[in-house]
């Protein structure tokens, strides 16, 4: 058995590790949703913040995967160190963030990316590129001079594990995993075994 914060450390220590070997966008992780039939998709995000809560990314609320969460509040993901052979796969049920924090992260933004979140029918069809630009030059004009606030259809989702893995490559494919699993019985502990490759 492991103490609660005992997986999130470890991340944040193999974060660090992928921080310091400047692995190309370190945040970078797969995320495999399912809509109301189970059937899957799966997608690259951007890891935003992380605690012993879960693990936060931001997106279009209308978007593919904003709508199976809607239908399907649970989600995996999946982060991989590849120069470093360490992987981190995270299974839990998913809840929105607070709207404090989505206006946090949003205002924190580049300012054409936020004008992009009002831009973009995130996953709807696309007549042309230049009909996105017509809309991006839309919001520009509309809120030039202003502050560009959040979007109502823009916010973020938390991950809160039940599960997490990590991976860490050896020689002849004999890797090592070990793998935490919330106690069902005490959500303050993690049920922790160690798995074959």
């Amino acid at each position: 058995m492991a103490e609660r914060a005992e997986p999130f450390r470890r991340f944040a220590e193999w974060m660090e590790r992928a921080l310091a070997a400047q692995v190309p966008e370190p945040t970078a992780m797969a995320l495999a949703t399912a809509d109301a039939q189970g059937h899957p998709s799966v997608r690259m995000v951007l890891l935003k913040g992380f605690d012993e809560d879960g693990f936060v990314f931001y997106t279009n609320l209308e978007s593919r995967k904003g709508r199976e969460l809607a239908e399907n509040a649970h989600a995996a993901l999946c982060f991989f160190w590849q120069p470093l052979e360490l992987q981190v796969r995270i299974e839990g049920r998913v809840e929105p963030v607070s709207a404090a924090e989505a206006d946090e992260y949003y205002a924190s933004r580049a300012r054409g990316s936020r004008i992009g979140a009002w831009a973009s029918l995130q996953s709807q069809p696309l007549g042309s590129y230049q009909d996105l630009m017509a809309g991006v030059q839309e919001y520009e004009a509309r809120f030039t001079g202003d502050d560009i606030p959040r979007p109502p259809h823009w916010s973020g989702f938390r991950v809160i594990p039940s599960r997490i893995e990590f991976w860490q490559g050896r020689p002849n494919r004999l890797h090592e995993r070990e793998r935490f699993d919330l106690d069902p019985a005490d959500p303050n502990l993690w049920r922790v075994q160690n798995l074959y490759p």
